[in-house]
């Protein structure tokens, strides 16, 4: 029963980054949950069939409509987002001769478990490419063989 709660509240819920519940943009109506049916509430009490089909039929006209709109809200929503999260971000430029920590998820050959080092070095950087790859040396000068 838990379960059938926790998906009904995620089906009905609102979401923040569109304003609309996924019941809504697909049946382009609310839904009445389950405990509502039981009990007699506003809604259930005041229905009117015959209106209440017509309505129906009017939001399905308008579904693409608020589909869209739910789009244009979800995009704009994401990139407030990521502005906000890339105005914390700092990019670093190291120079020829900077010494630095490799992440060594790549490189490392057999795994050391979750308690094990996640950076090695440090490294000497050798030569800096665009788009903020580097070749590395190791301490005695042999270049490492990835970027």
């Amino acid at each position: 029963m838990a379960k059938l709660n926790e998906l009904i509240g995620a089906l009905t819920t609102e979401k923040t980054s569109h304003g609309h519940s996924p019941y809504g943009l697909v049946f382009s109506s609310e839904a009445v949950i389950p405990a509502e049916i039981g009990v007699a509430t506003h809604r259930i009490n005041n229905q009117d069939q015959h209106q209440n089909n017509a309505e129906v039929m009017q939001n399905l006209d308008l579904l693409e409509e608020a589909r869209d709109h739910a789009r244009i809200r979800e995009a704009r929503y994401k990139q407030k987002m990521e502005s906000y999260y890339s105005k914390k971000g700092k990019n670093e430029c190291f120079k020829v001769g900077d010494l630095v920590l490799q992440n060594n998820g790549a490189s490392r050959q057999e795994d050391t478990g979750k308690l094990g080092p996640k950076w090695e070095g440090p490294y000497q950087i050798a030569e800096a490419h665009r788009g903020g790859s580097y070749k590395l040396d190791d301490m005695e000068g042999k270049r490492l063989p990835r970027h």
